[in-house]
């Protein structure tokens, strides 16, 4: 097969990927924490020959999520809460601990706090975080400190990872970690509040416009390069 054929479906391969991850970021406009992912490229160079030219050919080699601050909605919620700046909640999944910025808990039967799907959210030492079922009133402090009628219970953990391409999305809002996160210090909790997406639904219609027609494009070129190839196929065989 022709280079430039080899060259052009692979590009084509990358630009559905593109596709696929803008999709998915609309998709998850509204969805409370959502981080959005975008693509990242790597170029493949191989030397054909003394006298050639060399040929480049270029790869979607994975992912990178975006940790733009999102803005914060006010709901009043007592277990709701918002990170502003660096970090993630950490929560105790069955496959083990998964970093999120979905703010929405509730407190379990058992009298833990835990996420939506019953997963306990860590502390800052990596422990199930108590929550007392007789309290009348329960506080969440900026630095994380809860606390059950003016007493400090525990201190909900911020992890955050040294390098964002070790963040890979486990579905349901979810991280998991390839490697160790660390303890964040400095950031703030908002109580009654959740995180939006980060998405800017706009950006992204218009970068998949973008993508549509560079797609359209390089098919293009390979129709093209089809007819040219069954014509001198043809004219060979007479």
């Amino acid at each position: 097969m022709d280079n430039a054929i080899y060259a052009s479906l692979n590009r084509q391969a990358g630009l559905m990927s593109e596709m696929r991850a803008i999709a998915n970021n609309i998709a998850n406009a509204s969805t409370t924490g959502f981080r959005k992912e975008g693509i990242v490229f790597a170029e493949h160079v191989r030397a054909l020959g003394p006298a050639e030219p060399s040929l480049s050919m270029a790869s979607a080699s994975g992912r990178l999520v975006n940790l733009e601050q999102g803005g914060l909605t006010k709901t009043g919620g007592t277990f709701d809460l918002a990170i502003e700046g660096d970090g993630f909640f950490m929560i105790q999944a069955p496959s083990g601990p998964q970093l999120t910025r979905a703010g929405s808990f509730t407190p379990s039967a058992g009298g833990e706090l835990v996420t939506v799907d019953g997963y306990p959210v860590l502390d800052s030492g990596g422990s199930p975080i108590p929550v007392p079922p007789g309290a009348r009133s329960l506080a969440v402090a900026n630095d994380g400190t809860l606390s059950a009628d003016g007493a400090p219970v525990s201190r909900i953990g911020l992890f955050a990872v040294a390098d964002n391409s070790q963040l890979i999305h486990a579905g349901n809002n979810r991280f998991n970690v390839n490697g160790t996160p660390e303890p964040v210090e400095g950031t703030k909790i908002f109580q009654g509040f959740l995180e939006n997406s980060n998405v800017t639904p706009v950006i992204e219609i218009a970068r998949m416009i973008e993508v549509q027609r560079a797609y359209e494009m390089g098919q293009s070129f390979l129709d093209k390069e089809d007819a040219r190839i069954r014509a001198v196929l043809q004219s060979m065989g007479r």
